[in-house]
């Protein structure tokens, strides 16, 4: 099978297309390679082209020869949309609409990556997220993949349109970019920078190791029903603080570089995904334990400065971590 992985520069991306080009098929990634995105996640077995899934044009030539399309192309970070929320809308809805239109005149399936944040805070005690339950998205980040989401279940039912659609946890592993809370406790503390803790550090994620993510999301692209949703989750709620906690404790760095800041604008306290469909249907579960994933993605960090450094110290991101936290951290 031919597939385009779009946005397979990035993180969870990157760990999909060398999956699936390790079990024999050829993957061809469309990539706009904005910040997160990073040619080096590819290796060079992987062809990469650069380019928007905004513009059909790209899209087509990109996916010409392919039975099918993974989508992960987004604007995946909540504190970025909250700064500014165009370019999340455009990518998200309409770069997915594009997609959509594309596989639906060539006859493609796709596969469309998205997210737990759709599903809005649940709250503590309540019973986790099933497919079924109503879109509650709480930033600009979460309504644009909601947007994304419902295109896709449209054109599935509207125009038969071979999609179906994901939605995953909070994912970690290597080579994330350092701006989510993992990877970037992770590398300020291996710095001795300061670990900016939002509120009272209890929000709760459920915790998703990313090889088990793209099991999870191999498994819907082969056996997946058309126009269905299946979550895939860790099924391992941790707090914030709790992975604050794990960060000190794997980096030996000192409690005094946690910081509590000003939170962050209409966050959610909880989510929690049910992942009782892709287990039954697909035979689906996650194999990876926060206790073992911990330490094997703290460890890469540690052993790959040579990934991480550039990153942090280039001017595109200094200027956003200053955006984001300089006054929280002053005050």
């Amino acid at each position: 099978m031919r597939v385009l992985v779009t946005g397979g520069a990035g993180f969870i991306g990157s760990h999909f297309a060398r999956r699936l080009l390790a079990a024999g098929e050829e993957i061809r990634v469309l990539d706009k390679l904005t910040y997160s995105g990073n040619p080096d996640n590819l290796g060079d077995d992987i062809e990469l082209v650069v380019g928007d899934i905004c513009d059909p044009a790209a899209v087509a030539e990109a996916a010409a020869g392919c039975e099918a399309i993974v989508n992960f192309a987004a604007e995946t970070h909540v504190d970025r949309s909250i700064l500014g929320s165009v370019d999340v809308i455009q990518t998200n809805v309409v770069g997915t609409s594009v997609l959509l239109e594309h596989a639906r005149a060539a006859g493609l399936r796709l596969l469309h990556v998205s997210t737990d944040e759709v599903y809005g805070d649940v709250p503590a005690g309540a019973a986790s997220s099933i497919e079924s339950d109503p879109l509650v998205p709480s930033s600009p980040y979460s309504a644009g993949k909601a947007g994304g989401d419902l295109q896709v279940l449209a054109h599935a039912r509207t125009y038969g349109v071979d999609a179906v659609l994901t939605r995953g946890s909070n994912t970690y592993g290597p080579n994330q970019y350092p701006e989510k809370l993992l990877p970037l406790f992770l590398t300020n503390a291996l710095d001795g920078e300061p670990l900016p803790l939002y509120g009272d550090g209890g929000q709760i994620r459920d915790w998703l190791f990313v090889e088990d993510h793209c099991a999870g999301i191999e498994a819907v692209l082969r056996h997946g029903r058309t126009g269905e949703i299946y979550n895939i989750g860790g099924g391992e709620e941790a707090t914030n603080r709790e992975i604050t906690d794990l960060v000190l404790a794997h980096t030996g760095a000192d409690e005094a570089l946690v910081r509590r800041v000003d939170d962050r604008p209409g966050h959610d306290r909880r989510y929690s995904l049910d992942t009782t469909k892709i287990r039954e249907e697909l035979g689906w579960s996650p194999g990876v334990r926060l206790a073992d994933g911990f330490p094997l993605t703290a460890s890469w960090y540690r052993e790959n400065r040579s990934w991480w450094e550039p990153i942090k110290h280039s001017g595109g991101y200094r200027e956003y971590y200053s955006k984001q936290y300089a006054a929280r951290l002053a005050g």
